[in-house]
């Protein structure tokens, strides 16, 4: 470690010591150099005391290192709480934080952006008739598919059981309504294929422009209805 603060000046000559009665020069007497390294003179900066100093800055980038650690564990284990367990999408929670991100962007800079709900018709038969296994295996598949047809930028949620949520960045209504189907048809379009056999799935879905005067539950909720309105019209049709 580079100590600095004592002078570099050379030394002045003898001084001489005025006679009795003679006037102080003009100034006043010397000061003691003041210069100090941490607080400490450098008068005083002895060994020990560098020593001292050495080892306290040893520790503060001993305890720098550890809050980057900290920080880090913090953040993964953030980052694990905004996942779903089963899939490799975010859950409920990690979805309305980036959806409240998405509505804000958009609202600041007057950009569109679309919500996407869908759900899995007739999920119980696969569990009924094939076993919870086959289910869950029906849910990676869903949410790979979804994964693999969407932007980097878009946000892709499981909200629970068998009902995913899309956020289709910089989308108007008409455009994710068109992207919705190219979803569905890719998720639809091969079976699901497990170990107690195959499966073929069928959605439906329910699609809302974000504006930015509604709030993102009640936008998933209308999503959510438009979605149950569509099922209904399946089994109707």
């Amino acid at each position: 470690m580079k100590v600095t603060g004592a002078r570099n000046e050379p030394l002045p000559g003898v001084r001489r010591t005025p006679a009795a009665g003679a006037s102080a020069p003009v100034g006043g007497p010397a000061r003691a150099d003041s210069t100090s390294f941490l607080g400490v003179p450098a008068v005083e900066m002895t060994p020990a005391v560098l020593a001292a100093i050495q080892t306290l800055l040893k520790d503060l980038d001993a305890l720098r290192e550890e809050v980057g650690q900290l920080k880090g564990r913090l953040k993964a284990a953030e980052d694990m709480a905004d996942r779903d367990t089963l899939t490799p999408l975010l859950n409920r929670r990690g979805f309305l934080r980036e959806f409240s991100r998405v509505r804000t962007f958009a609202e600041r800079y007057g950009s569109s952006a679309s919500l996407v709900y869908f759900d899995l018709d007739g999920f119980k038969a696969i569990n009924d008739q094939y076993g919870h296994a086959a289910g869950d295996a029906a849910l990676r598949t869903v949410s790979e598919r979804l994964l693999t047809h969407v932007r980097e930028s878009d946000v892709v949620g499981r909200m629970g059981g068998d009902e995913f949520a899309v956020v289709l960045v910089q989308t108007d209504q008409a455009t994710a309504e068109s992207k919705a189907a190219s979803l569905a048809a890719a998720i639809e379009g091969e079976p699901v294929v497990f170990d107690a056999g195959s499966a073929t799935i069928r959605l439906s879905y329910g699609v809302r422009e974000i504006v930015s005067n509604t709030e993102p539950e009640a936008l998933i909720a209308e999503a959510d209805a438009a979605m149950f309105a569509a099922k209904r019209r399946r089994k109707t049709g």
